[in-house]
């Protein structure tokens, strides 16, 4: 009997954990202006590749990067238009380089956009976007998880409003901000409780 209940809990995590790649950890304090800023990197030599995970958004909006500083020109992955795991390719870039993601408003109103992952150059000195590692699934490899918000002045802070996965960035944040993975906090979770189960099932017999 305990072999299968440890054969069952194995079971459970791996299936857990399997289902957790499906979904990047959002943001979770929806009203609040993120705290934490990013500064991101080419993690290798090679290929910098966009993914388009979903938007909220009303706004018509697209992705951009600039590599040190400068714009690439090559824009894409419409909200409106994307499906998931549209991809765009952004070229080679060299490992270390420093990347800045822009999210462009189509047909802009006044005071809307363009937003940057660097907060300091943002027109109304917002945050604007939210990233967390991803583990991937069948659609969009293992990435940088970047999620918008397009709202002027931060609008209702939920960094939902567009969001992508980004291939071969490396995510620079202050120590003790990194987020984790949701695979990891899955196994983590569940191995808790069947740790607790198994003592429970132990006392009884």
């Amino acid at each position: 009997m305990k072999k299968l209940f440890s054969t069952l809990s194995a079971g459970v995590l791996l299936a857990f954990a399997a289902g957790a790649q499906a979904s990047p950890t959002i943001y979770g304090q929806t009203g609040t202006q993120n705290t934490q800023l990013y500064t991101f990197t080419a993690a290798s030599t090679g290929d910098l590749m966009a993914y388009f995970v979903g938007s909220t958004a009303s706004y018509t909006n697209e992705i951009t990067m600039l590599v040190n500083g400068v714009a690439t020109g090559i824009v894409g992955l419409n909200n409106h238009t994307s499906t998931y795991g549209s991809s765009l390719d952004f070229g080679t870039v060299q490992a270390g380089d420093s990347l800045v993601f822009e999210l462009i408003t189509l047909n802009p109103v006044s005071g809307v956009g363009p937003w940057y992952s660097q907060k300091s150059l943002n027109n109304d000195g917002v945050n604007h976007v939210y990233s967390s590692a991803y583990v991937g699934d069948k659609t969009i490899p293992k990435g940088t998880f970047v999620a918008f918000e397009d709202l002027p002045n931060g609008g209702d802070f939920n960094y939902n409003d567009e969001s992508f996965v980004f291939t071969n960035v490396a995510i620079n944040a202050p120590a003790g901000s990194n987020v984790p993975e949701p695979a990891s906090l899955a196994l983590l979770g569940l191995g808790m409780v069947g740790f607790v189960a198994s003592r429970k099932f132990a006392k009884a017999k």
